[in-house]
C-alpha cells in the first residue's frame, strides 16, 4: 500500500518537479556576470556621496568605504547593491563643485583625494569585478585651465608661433555665427567660444595639438587602469554640426580601442533618438527617451499605464541601435545628475517606484541608476543650480556628508527613508533593486538577448520574447495594482522568477501574475 501511495505522489508531483528542474539553473547562485560589458552602472556624484574626511564633501575614501554597499563581491549575499559598474562625476582639479570645467585633467581634486586613492578604488573595484568609468569632459575647460591661459597670451600677443594659439575656438567679430555664445578676449579682436558659460571655453579640434591631447589624457587613465569613460556634452564638439562630431568620435574611439579594445564608454547626446542613433557607429549613448524626467518612455509606461507603447519603443531602439552598430548597445536610465529626481514622479509608496524598477533593470544593455535613485531621494532644481538634484546621500548613519553649495531643498520632502533604514526592510525599495540585479546577472539573456514583443491582452501589461544564442525566455509586467490572469504565451510553461509587489502562479496553462509585479517563464 505504502508503495502504492508513493507511487500515486511521484506521478502527481513529478511536472512541478521538472519545472523547478528546468529553471533550477538559472535559480541557482551564480558568479558575477561574464566579464563583458552589458553590466548595471551607479552614478557617483562624488562630492554628495560619502565623506570620509569630515570636511563635509564626498570623496574617493568615501567610495572606498562604501563598497560593501555598492558590491560586496557576492553577487548573492543580498546585502549589497550588486552593480557592475561605476560612474563616477568628474574627478579633475576643478574651481565648481560640480567639476565639469577642468583646470587640469592630470590632477585629482583636491577636495577629492589623490591619485592613489582612486588606484586604491579601481583595484578594490576589480577585485569584485566592478568597472570604473571616469565623466571626461572634452568639449569645454575652465578659464583657469593653463591651456587658456596660454591661448589668451597668444592672441593678445599675436604670437601664433604659441602652440597655444588655437587651443580654443576662436574667430573675429564678423566670423560670429547666430546662435552660438561667444566672449571677447580683451585687447584683441577675438572672440573665443563659450556655449555653456563664459567660464567654459571650448576646445578647437581642428587643432591636431587638442586631439593629440586629448588621447594622451585617455591613455593616461586608461594605464592606470580605468575601464572607460562618460563622455559630456558629445555633440558640442562641433556645434550643430552633427557630421563633424561624429566623424571626431570615430576617430577618437578608434584611438582609444587601440589602447583598450575592450573600453566601455558612453556618450552624452541629450537628443531625441534620430539623431543618438548617428552617433551610434562610433560610440554608445545614453538612451535620453527612455527616462529623464516623467514624459520618459518607462515613466511614461509605469504611470500612465502605457505599457505598450514602452514594449514597442525597447524592441525597436534595440533594432535601430544594432543597424547602426552591431555591437552597440541600449543604455536606459530613470535620471542623472542633471535632472530632478525620479521619486519626485514615481512615488514608492504607490508603488511606481518598484515597476520603473523592474522595467529598467530587466531590459537589455546597460542601465544606469543615480546614487539614492534606489532608497527613493528626491530632489528638484531650484531657481539657476542643479544643486538640488545632486544632494547629499542619505546614509542614515554618521557620515558627515552635505548638500553641495546653492542646495535648498527641505530635507522634511525625504520621506523614503535611508539606506540604514532600508537595509533592515526586506521589502524596501533598496532590497527590491539588489533582487533585480541578481536576477539580471543570474540571466544572461536579459541583458544580452534579442527583444520580441509578445502580445498581452490588457494595457497595463507588456511582454517580450528574450533570445539569446537560442536560450529563450519571456519577461513579462504587469503595471497594474490587480493580478491579472492570462493564457501563457505558445511554449512557456514554467515560471522561474518573480519580482514585485505581489505574487504569481501558473494553473492549467495560465498565468495569475499580482499587481505591479514582473516574471520570468521559460
Amino acid at each position: 500500500m505504502k508503495k502504492i501511495i508513493i507511487l500515486l505522489l511521484i506521478i502527481v508531483l513529478l511536472p512541478t518537479l521538472l519545472v523547478l528542474s528546468a529553471c533550477k539553473k538559472k535559480a541557482d547562485p551564480a558568479p558575477d556576470p561574464t566579464d563583458d560589458n552589458y553590466r548595471v552602472f551607479y552614478q557617483i556624484f562624488v562630492g554628495s556621496f560619502s565623506d570620509s574626511d569630515g570636511d563635509g564633501i564626498g570623496d574617493l575614501r568615501g567610495i572606498i568605504n562604501r563598497m560593501d554597499y555598492i558590491n560586496d563581491g557576492d553577487i548573492n549575499s543580498g546585502k549589497s547593491l550588486g552593480v557592475q559598474g561605476l560612474w563616477l562625476s568628474p574627478i579633475f582639479e576643478s574651481p565648481t563643485y560640480h567639476k565639469y570645467d577642468v583646470t587640469d585633467y592630470y590632477a585629482i581634486d583636491y577636495d577629492f583625494g589623490t591619485e592613489e586613492d582612486l588606484k586604491e578604488l579601481v583595484e578594490l573595484c576589480h577585485s569584485r569585478n566592478v568597472k570604473v568609468i571616469l565623466d571626461l569632459v572634452l568639449n569645454h575647460t575652465a578659464t583657469s585651465n593653463e591651456w587658456f591661459k596660454e591661448f589668451r597670451k597668444a592672441r593678445q600677443n599675436g604670437d601664433e608661433d604659441n602652440p597655444y594659439y588655437d587651443y580654443y575656438t576662436c574667430v573675429t567679430a564678423a566670423q560670429r555665427v547666430s546662435g552660438r555664445a561667444y566672449y571677447p578676449i580683451p585687447s584683441t579682436q577675438w572672440y573665443y567660444e563659450g556655449n555653456f558659460e563664459s567660464g567654459m571655453p571650448e576646445l578647437n579640434y581642428d587643432s591636431d595639438t587638442v586631439r593629440a591631447e586629448a588621447v594622451k589624457i585617455a591613455k593616461y587613465y586608461l594605464d592606470m587602469g580605468i575601464d572607460g569613460f562618460r563622455f559630456d556634452a558629445v555633440k558640442y564638439i562641433y556645434y550643430n554640426d552633427t557630421t563633424s562630431s561624429v566623424n571626431f568620435w570615430k576617430w577618437y574611439m578608434d584611438e582609444l580601442k587601440a589602447i583598450n579594445p575592450d573600453i566601455y564608454t558612453v556618450g552624452e547626446c541629450w537628443s531625441p533618438d534620430s539623431e543618438i542613433l548617428k552617433y551610434y557607429p562610433a560610440l554608445n549613448c545614453f538612451a535620453f527617451s527612455a527616462g529623464t524626467d516623467d514624459r520618459g518612455k518607462i515613466a511614461s509606461a509605469v504611470r500612465n499605464n502605457d505599457m505598450e507603447t514602452y514594449a514597442n519603443y525597447v524592441s525597436n531602439i534595440q533594432a535601430s541601435i544594432r543597424e547602426a552598430n552591431p555591437e552597440g548597445m541600449f543604455i536606459p536610465f530613470l535620471t542623472n545628475h542633471d535632472n530632478n529626481r525620479a521619486a519626485g514622479f514615481l512615488e514608492v509608496a504607490n508603488g511606481n517606484a518598484y515597476m520603473a524598477a523592474n522595467l529598467l533593470i530587466m531590459t537589455p544593455g546597460s542601465p544606469f541608476i543615480y546614487y539614492g535613485e534606489e532608497i527613493g531621494m528626491k530632489g528638484t532644481r531650484n531657481g539657476n543650480t542643479d544643486a538640488n538634484r545632486r544632494l547629499a546621500m542619505l546614509w542614515g548613519d554618521l557620515d558627515p556628508v552635505e548638500d553641495p553649495a546653492g542646495a535648498i531643498f527641505n530635507i522634511k520632502y525625504q520621506i523614503n527613508g535611508t539606506v540604514a533604514s532600508q537595509l533592515e526592510d526586506k521589502n524596501s525599495l533598496l532590497n527590491h533593486y539588489s533582487k533585480l540585479i541578481n536576477i539580471r546577472v543570474r540571466y544572461p539573456e536579459i541583458a544580452r538577448g534579442t527583444y520580441t514583443v509578445l502580445e498581452m491582452p490588457q494595457e497595463t501589461m507588456c511582454a517580450f520574447k528574450v533570445d539569446y544564442n537560442g536560450s529563450i525566455i519571456a519577461i513579462i509586467h504587469n503595471n497594474s495594482t490587480e493580478a491579472v490572469t492570462i493564457n501563457l504565451p505558445e511554449g512557456f510553461t514554467q515560471l522561474c522568477e518573480v519580482i514585485g509587489l505581489n505574487k504569481a502562479k501558473i494553473s492549467r496553462g495560465q498565468l495569475k501574475i499580482g499587481g505591479q509585479t514582473s516574471v520570468i517563464v521559460k
